[in-house]
């Protein structure tokens, strides 16, 4: 069956290795919509040829238009233009993978139109996760996970019946400086940080696999994605990212996922679901690994990871607090303004200095963003100016 796809973060690494997807399978790429890089959407204009795109940085709107003036593409710019290639009627599915809480409003666009999303922002889902499941629910909407975890658990779903699952294994990297102290990691420097030994992704999210952060955020998806208790959920640091991850039955028999390291494998799963076609990408060798290692989260040295799964337990606001004081820690890290250890004392900071509130509208999640940062930004300025 032919799929036409709007595509949003066209220019990252989901996005470009979704393009790679669509060129192979003949998937129709009906808009596209990068934050800023306008050369690199640009190229992706003029090799897919979609009908909309969006430019979401309003400052290089014009320049962009310039660029492509000779192109019969309708370009819209900032959130309304998000909003607007996530409810395309040419779209059968959207793709949402822009990076931070930008990706929770187009998302609920999307839901509202009636469309599925094979979905790679993980802040819609840790800070709007139960206003996301209801509406999709209510709409009648199916959202097809693209992180490789996520997709491999509802790669071991099918087939099964939900209600005899026990629990899911969600295995992690353990990212760069797993086994490291707590000592140790005061002296890592933004370009270990940036080195994954793994997986080639953007930035935020490499700072985020490093702090493990990235496995907190995954869990707290998990528990939206599949209807769990925290308790279901395990985490199991697997070195070589080959077992993608396994759900446990109430036999207590283990299906996993595995395949190499490749997001073009669940990117491909949820874009052309149920299918099962040749994918760009190498085939497993498990001679060629030879062995595969699992080993507990070291909890107390990975504080973000430990602050994630606290969040989730006390729900509410907790979520959406820890996620954006992240972003805003990440940003002062890639920034030089904080060391790489204060990324996890700051998260774990606002589970202290915020009181319980709820979460029951798009409102109520921009307003705890906005007081996590505001926090986060106080906190770094004030201990900077005691240096």
């Amino acid at each position: 069956m032919e799929k036409t796809v709007s595509i949003l973060g066209s220019t990252g690494s989901i996005g470009t290795q979704s393009l790679e997807v669509c060129e192979k399978h003949g998937i129709k790429v009906a808009a596209l919509a990068a934050h800023s890089s306008i050369e690199a959407l640009e190229q992706q204009i003029r090799k897919f040829r979609p009908q909309y795109a969006c430019i979401y940085n309003d400052a290089k709107y014009s320049d962009l238009k310039s660029r492509i003036s000779d192109m019969d593409v309708k370009l819209y710019s900032g959130m309304e233009g998000l909003c607007t290639l996530a409810s395309l009627k040419e779209a059968d599915i959207v793709l949402n993978s822009v990076v931070g809480m930008v990706g929770l409003l187009p998302t609920l666009t999307a839901i509202d139109a009636g469309k599925d999303l094979a979905l790679a922002n993980k802040e819609t889902l840790v800070a709007g996760g139960e206003l996301v499941m209801k509406a999709a629910a209510d709409r009648g909407v199916r959202i097809y996970p693209v992180d490789s975890e996520h997709s491999a658990i509802f790669q071991c779903l099918q087939g099964n019946k939900r209600s005899q699952l026990s629990k899911i294994i969600l295995t992690a990297s353990g990212g760069p400086f797993f086994g490291r102290s707590y000592d140790e990691l005061k002296k890592v420097t933004k370009a270990q940080a940036l080195h994954h030994p793994n997986w080639d992704m953007g930035n935020k999210i490499t700072i985020d696999s490093a702090t493990l952060m990235n496995k907190g955020l995954e869990f707290i998806e998990a528990k939206w994605l599949f209807d769990l208790t925290p308790e279901q959920i395990e985490i199991v640091v697997h070195r070589q990212s080959v077992v993608h991850s396994a759900v446990e039955y109430n036999d207590y028999s283990v299906i996993a996922q595995l395949g190499v390291p490749d997001m073009k494998i669940p990117i491909q799963y949820a874009l052309l679901y149920p299918d099962r076609m040749s994918c760009p990408t190498g085939r497993l060798s498990l001679t060629d690994y030879g062995k595969l290692t699992f080993e507990k989260p070291d909890y107390d040295t990975f504080k973000c990871l430990s602050a994630a799964i606290e969040a989730i337990k006390r729900g509410g606001a907790y979520p959406c607090l820890v996620n954006s004081a992240n972003e805003e820690a990440v940003r002062a890290f890639l920034n030089d303004e904080i060391k790489f250890i204060d990324i996890g004392e700051i998260v774990s900071s606002v589970l202290d200095n915020f009181p319980i509130s709820d979460i029951r509208s798009y409102e109520d999640v921009m307003a705890a963003d906005k007081a996590a940062r505001a926090f986060v930004r106080e906190r770094i300025t004030a201990e900077n100016a005691l240096v």
